[in-house]
């Protein structure tokens, strides 16, 4: 860990001294502005950083430095891409020299491009979208059951009480028979939560609801993060199941925990007769609940990168990194989150939650 935080560090410091330098460049404003611009940004990073010693500042402070830092490193990679761009461009001799000194219309595009895409990028987030999934199965079940899915909540600091509140109030107008969560409600401290209450938000669901945990269950710390979903009253499967009418389901433990079972040790001693939805919020080696006869997992995590075009990144990286798959008889859904973690931003893909109707088929 001590090794992961020494290279994002430097990462991070290499990315704010480029597009500090180009910033400083390309500003056509006076040496004092010019100044005031590159301390500003520094300070960014450095709520960035300071985030994780901010448990004795006040709420509202410690709020304020997780939305400012986690922003910004969002907008910097945007500008780190732009100036990028802008640099290669220069190099090919398709883009002047003069474009990236002292100008004022490169500085005036720059600003106007990226206003434009962030903000348009917190209103889509704010934007929920609704994904509607239809399932059949021969497997007895004594009417249609209707579940939402929501995965990567992340309430804490930047989805405070109010804001889970609204998610609860979407999911409560559904009207569905169970609510399954796959992972990451916490973002990562519980202090927020508990100051502000959020598990009373979280226990107006009007429905049995049933949970996995993420790895920012393990990031809060998972004895903080159990305690504090224990006051929701949302069942939490940590390598267990949960039967529900005609269903059974099988909640797998994060992959942070290195001696949680397989899918395979899980599934052993179920009825098969009944219809099987693992949670597993991680979705790798999607072969094994196939293999393991598993009728539907439920998986989210990958956020679909978040934002453009990190969904290039994950789709490389996952066998479906989103939306609906099939392979055998197992059908999938990842969903990309109802919450983010970071920056309220998202750009090229959407905040979501499913509705899942589950209908009985021919006996």
């Amino acid at each position: 860990m001590a090794k992961f935080i020494v290279v994002a560090l430097t990462v991070m410091l290499v990315m704010q001294g480029y597009v500090s330098w180009h910033v400083w460049r390309v500003l056509s404003l006076s040496t004092p502005l010019k100044i005031v611009t590159i301390v500003l940004m520094l300070l960014a990073l450095a709520c960035m950083v300071l985030q994780f010693t901010s448990d004795k500042l006040p709420l509202g402070m410690a709020t304020a430095m997780y939305e400012i830092g986690n922003s910004w490193l969002i907008i910097m990679f945007y500008l780190l891409m732009a100036f990028l761009l802008l640099d290669i461009g220069r190099l090919v001799h398709l883009v002047p020299a003069s474009w990236l000194r002292d100008n004022a219309v490169t500085t005036v595009v720059l600003a106007g491009v990226m206003l434009t895409v962030f903000v348009a990028g917190n209103i889509h987030y704010r934007d929920k979208q609704r994904q509607e999934i239809h399932l059949t199965t021969n497997k007895p079940l004594e009417r249609p059951m209707k579940i939402v899915m929501l995965s990567d909540l992340h309430a804490g600091f930047h989805n405070p009480r109010a804001e889970v509140g609204r998610w609860v109030d979407m999911v409560n107008a559904e009207q569905p028979d169970l609510v399954l969560i796959a992972g990451d409600i916490i973002d990562g401290n519980v202090r927020p939560l508990r100051e502000q209450g959020t598990a009373e938000e979280l226990k107006r669901l009007n429905c049995p609801v049933v949970a996995c945990l993420g790895n920012h269950e393990y990031i809060t710390g998972i004895d903080e993060a159990l305690s504090l979903l224990q006051q929701t009253g949302i069942q939490v499967l940590r390598d267990g199941t949960f039967d529900y009418e005609g269903l059974t389901i099988v909640g797998r433990d994060d992959r942070s925990n290195r001696k949680r079972k397989s899918v395979g040790q899980l599934m052993q001693g179920i009825d098969s007769t009944r219809y099987i939805i693992l949670l597993d919020h991680q979705p790798y080696h999607l072969e094994e609940a196939e293999q393991s006869g598993v009728d539907l997992q439920l998986s989210g995590h990958t956020h679909r990168g978040q934002v453009w075009p990190l969904n290039w990144v994950t789709r490389a990286m996952y066998e479906c990194d989103y939306g609906d798959y099939k392979r055998g008889k197992t059908d999938y859904y990842v969903s990309s989150g109802i919450g983010i973690w970071g920056g309220k931003f998202r750009i090229g893909t959407d905040s979501e939650y499913a509705v899942i109707t589950l209908t009985p088929g021919a006996q």
